[in-house]
């Protein structure tokens, strides 16, 4: 990948998207990860008004520490860059505790509930601030496995890096700067409170799942290991499918 002709590119686009709609910039949620490293840098690349945001909610502190260190560094880089600090984890705590015992028990939605309390304080702050909100989703995720939250990450107003897979991602982090330990870390979405990573949830490496993505061969061909992974691919993109479609409209051509 020619690093320096995809970061202008998406740069370009970035500002091309904004130039005739009455916007100042864009906002994003910063995890501590690389794709929101990743997106939050290209961002800062345009010269517009760029607010990031520190969302912790029961962070562990080395996920804290990569995102505010991520922050801190843009900032100190670039002029139209501001960083903000927003925990949330007194107005999750609240929301849990008007939860019944079932969803409360229910991990994964309390988990998805952590993304969808950060989609709507991007989104009102962004609005305050007259931002669109940029998505921080890979190719891989979005398109290959539904691996997001539906309304919660999944809520963004455009993509930046939705064409790119996690290889090419880390290849153009490191191409623009972004800081080390970001790059080091194994990916996780952070939202579970504990130490899991991508990797335990999905079972399988993104190395893994960007060739089961490419992979239009004969299946006997394949080893163990990578029959196991197609299937976790198939699986995970066949059952998230509601994530990666548009909403389903029941049509009434004929019966009005």
């Amino acid at each position: 990948m020619n690093c320096e002709k995809v970061a202008s590119h998406i740069i370009d686009w970035l500002n091309n998207y904004i130039k005739d709609v009455p916007v100042k910039g864009f906002i994003v949620g910063v995890s501590g990860g690389v794709d929101s490293a990743l997106v939050s840098t290209l961002c800062a690349h345009t010269k517009r008004k760029v607010i990031l945001l520190n969302m912790p909610i029961r962070q562990s502190e080395s996920e804290y520490l990569r995102s505010q260190n991520q922050i801190d560094a843009l900032v100190s880089r670039f002029p139209n860059v501001e960083g903000q600090l927003v925990d949330l984890t007194a107005t999750f705590e609240s929301f849990e505790q008007t939860m019944g015992d079932k969803v409360k028990s229910d991990l994964l939605a309390m988990a998805n509930s952590r993304a969808r309390i950060r989609m709507t304080t991007l989104y009102a702050i962004g609005q305050a601030n007259n931002l669109l909100i940029a998505g921080t989703g890979n190719k891989v995720e979005d398109f290959g496995i539904g691996f997001f939250t539906k309304y919660g990450d999944g809520g963004v107003d455009l993509s930046p890096i939705g064409d790119l897979v996690k290889s090419e991602v880390f290849q153009l982090a490191k191409y623009l700067n972004v800081n080390q330990d970001i790059l080091d870390a194994k990916p996780t979405d952070g939202l579970w409170g504990d130490e899991r990573n991508d990797e335990d949830q999905i079972g399988a490496t993104y190395d893994e799942l960007e060739f089961a993505m490419a992979f239009d061969g004969d299946i006997n061909s394949l080893s163990d290991r990578k029959k196991e992974v197609l299937a976790i691919y198939k699986r995970l993109n066949s059952i998230n499918q509601h994530k990666m479609v548009p909403i389903p409209v029941c049509q009434l051509d004929g019966v009005k």
